[in-house]
C-alpha cells in the first residue's frame, strides 16, 4: 500500500510565512526513495514486511487500494490512516436505547389539591387544555370548584428511533407481563398434579370398587364408552391402538399378493378396496372396508344413530345400543307426526289459496300409456309422418318471448343474418313491430340487394376492362364500337357458360357426398381457427354469407357430434 501524504495548502502557506521547514517529509523524493517505497509496499503485500500502523496502533491491510487508503488533502493526515473512511463522530446520530419508551398512564405520585393557572378548566390537569380533555365534561369545571383535580399525564420523551426501531414489533413491551402468564400455567399444572395424585391414592385404597358395583347397571347401556380390546389401560396413561386384529385372523395384505390389487395403508391398517376384485374368487369373507361400510343395514344404522344423538341433545334419554326397540318406536312416531304436519300445512295452504282441482290428475300409468297416434321418424330423429310436431326439450329455458315477440331469436334467417320470424327484425332484444316490421324489412332488404347487384355488375365490368386493357394494349387503338361489340360477345358467352353449368344437375346422392366432403373440410377449418389465439385470428373468420342447401343441412346433421349421446364414442 503506497502511502501518499497530502499536506493542506493552508499549512504549506503558513510554513512558508514562518520560514519553518518540516524535517519529517522532504519536499521532493528522489528516485531511490520511490523505489524503496515500492519495494516496501510489495513486501507488505507478500507478507515479508510488517503492515503499516495508523495513529491508533491498528494494522492497515496492505491490499487496500490506494484511492481508499490515501486521505484527501483537507483531512490533514500526517501518516498512514483509515480514519477518513470511518463514520465521523460529529456526524453520528444518537438513537434511543432499547429500554426507552413512552410512559403509559398518569402520574399518580403527585396529584394537585387546588387548581393551577394554565391547567385544564374541566379536569385541572396541567398537561392538556380544555379542548383536548378526554374526560366527561363536568357541570362545573375544576377551575371553579377546585376539587377532584385529575392527575397529570406523563411528559412523553421525544424518541429518535432508527430504521429497525421503527419496525420492531416488541417495542415498548413490558417483560414483567409475561411472568403473569407463566405463573397461571404453573398453577394449572400444579392443580393437575394434585388431581392425579388423589386419583392414584383412591385406586390404591380400593375406593373405586364400590363405584364399579354402582356402575355395573350402566355398563351395558354405554358400551361405546367402555374400554375396548384395542385400548391399553394403565394407572398413569391410556393408549389406544386402532384397527387391532386378532392374531389368528388373516392379515389384509395377505388376501391378495398382487402388488396391483387394492391399496393397503400400513399406518392405519386399512384396505378400503376389494383385494379380490377382477379375480374369480369373489365369494370370500372379506371384500374391503368400503363394501362393509355401505352395504346391508349399515346406512339404516347410521340414520338411527344420528336420530339418537339428536334426540339426546333435545333431552330424550335414549341410546341406540342399550334401547334399540325404544329408539325405533320413537323414530316411527316422529316420522308419522312429521308426515301429518306436512299434510296439515298442505291442506291449510289449499284451503286458503285454493287450487285443489289441479291435484286431481290421472294415474301415472295412464299418463305414459299407449295411444293411437301414428308418428314416423327418420334415421336422424326427424318426424316424417305424424299428427303432432316434435317438441325438443333441453336443459335451457324455452318458449320465452320478451318484448312482445311471438317467436324466439334465431327463428328467421336471411342473407347470413339471424332474427325474429314474427317481425323479421335482425336486432336482438328489440321490440316486436309485427307485420309492419316485416314489410319494412323486406323493402330494405330488396333495396340493399339491388344496390349490391349494381355494385357487383359495375365492379365486374371494371375488372374486365382493366384486365383487357392490361393484356391487350393493341385493342386500345381500335375504335370504341369494336370494343363494345367484343364486350357484349364476351358477356353473352359467359352467360351461356353459366347456364350450361347450371343445367348440369347432379344426382341427390352425388350432391350428398359432395356436401359430406365439404362438411369435413369445414369442420377441420373450424377446429384450426378455434385452436388459434384470438389475437391472431383473422377478422370475420367464422362468418359466411350463404344460405345452406338441403344437402348441406343433411350433411351437418349426419356429422354433428352429440356429447350427451351414449353411443357417441362408438361412432
Amino acid at each position: 500500500m503506497a502511502v501518499v501524504q497530502n499536506v493542506p495548502v493552508s499549512e504549506i502557506i503558513r510554513n512558508k510565512s514562518t520560514g519553518t521547514v518540516e524535517d519529517d517529509e522532504p519536499k521532493k523524493k528522489s528516485r531511490e526513495d520511490w523505489r524503496k517505497a515500492k519495494e516496501l509496499e510489495e513486501a507488505r503485500k507478500a507478507g515479508t514486511a510488517p503492515a503499516a500502523v495508523d495513529e491508533e496502533g491498528k494494522d492497515i491491510n496492505p491490499h487496500i487500494p490506494q484511492y481508499i487508503s490515501s486521505a484527501p488533502w483537507y483531512f490533514g493526515s500526517k501518516g498512514p490512516t483509515l480514519k477518513h473512511q470511518r463514520p465521523q463522530p460529529e456526524k453520528q446520530r444518537k438513537f434511543a436505547r432499547i429500554d426507552e419508551w413512552y410512559k403509559r398512564g398518569v402520574d399518580t405520585a403527585s396529584v394537585a389539591t387546588k387548581f393551577r393557572k394554565g391547567a385544564c378548566e374541566n379536569c385541572g390537569a396541567m398537561t392538556h387544555k380544555r379542548k383536548d380533555c378526554m374526560e366527561r365534561p363536568r357541570k362545573v369545571g375544576a377551575k371553579f370548584t377546585g376539587a377532584q383535580i385529575a392527575p397529570d399525564e406523563f411528559m412523553q420523551p421525544e424518541l429518535a428511533l432508527d430504521y429497525d426501531g421503527k419496525r420492531d414489533r416488541w417495542s415498548g413491551y413490558d417483560a414483567s407481563e409475561h411472568k403473569a402468564i407463566i405463573e397461571e400455567y404453573q398453577k394449572i399444572e400444579e392443580a393437575k398434579r394434585q388431581l392425579r395424585a388423589e386419583k392414584l391414592s383412591q385406586n390404591l385404597d380400593g375406593d373405586m370398587e364400590s363405584e364399579d358395583v354402582d356402575d355395573k347397571d350402566d355398563e351395558d347401556k354405554y358400551v361405546d364408552e367402555v374400554d375396548m380390546p384395542g385400548t391399553k389401560v394403565d394407572s398413569k396413561q391410556r393408549i389406544t391402538v386402532r384397527n387391532l386384529r386378532i392374531r389368528e385372523d388373516t392379515a389384509k395384505y395377505l388376501r391378495n399378493l398382487d402388488p396391483n390389487s387394492a391399496y393397503y395403508d400400513p399406518k392405519t391398517r386399512s384396505m378400503r378396496g376389494n383385494p379380490n376384485n377382477g379375480t374369480n374368487e369373489q365369494d370370500v369373507d372379506y371384500a374391503g372396508e368400503n363394501f362393509v361400510r355401505f352395504t346391508g343395514d349399515t346406512q339404516k344404522h347410521a340414520v338411527a344413530q344420528l336420530f339418537a344423538w339428536e334426540a339426546y341433545e333435545k333431552g330424550v334419554d335414549v341410546h341406540l345400543l342399550a334401547e334399540p326397540t325404544k329408539l325405533e318406536m320413537l323414530q316411527k312416531e316422529y316420522d308419522k307426526k312429521k308426515d301429518q304436519f306436512k299434510s296439515q300445512v298442505q291442506e291449510s295452504i289449499l284451503q286458503r289459496y285454493g287450487g285443489e282441482e289441479h291435484l286431481d290428475a290421472p294415474p301415472r300409468e295412464l299418463l305414459l300409456a299407449q295411444t293411437e297416434d301414428y308418428v314416423e321418424y327418420s334415421r336422424y330423429g326427424k318426424i316424417i309422418k305424424g299428427q303432432e310436431k316434435q317438441i325438443i326439450r333441453s336443459k335451457y329455458e324455452e318458449d320465452v318471448f320478451p318484448n312482445n315477440h311471438t317467436s324466439v331469436w334465431g327463428s328467421y334467417w336471411k342473407n347470413g343474418r339471424w332474427g325474429y320470424k314474427c317481425c323479421h327484425s335482425f336486432i336482438k332484444n328489440s321490440y316486436c313491430t309485427g307485420d309492419a316490421g316485416k314489410a319494412e324489412s323486406d323493402r330494405t332488404m330488396e333495396a340493399f340487394s339491388n344496390l349490391a347487384e349494381m355494385k357487383h355488375s359495375s365492379g365486374s365490368e371494371d375488372s374486365e376492362t382493366e384486365s383487357e386493357d392490361d393484356t391487350n394494349k393493341e385493342e386500345k387503338e381500335k375504335s370504341n364500337s369494336e370494343s363494345r361489340k367484343q364486350r357484349k360477345r364476351k358477356k353473352k358467352q359467359k352467360k351461356k357458360d353459366k347456364k350450361r353449368k347450371e343445367s348440369k344437375e347432379l344426382s341427390s346422392e352425388e350432391k350428398l357426398k359432395a356436401a359430406l366432403l365439404l362438411e369435413d373440410i369445414n369442420q377441420d377449418e373450424a377446429d384450426r381457427i378455434n385452436a388459434l389465439d384470438e389475437r391472431k385470428r383473422s377478422y370475420n373468420s367464422m362468418f359466411e354469407v350463404k344460405k345452406p342447401t338441403e344437402e348441406e343441412m343433411e350433411a351437418y346433421y349426419m356429422k354433428k357430434k352429440r356429447a350427451e349421446d351414449p353411443m357417441a364414442q362408438f361412432l
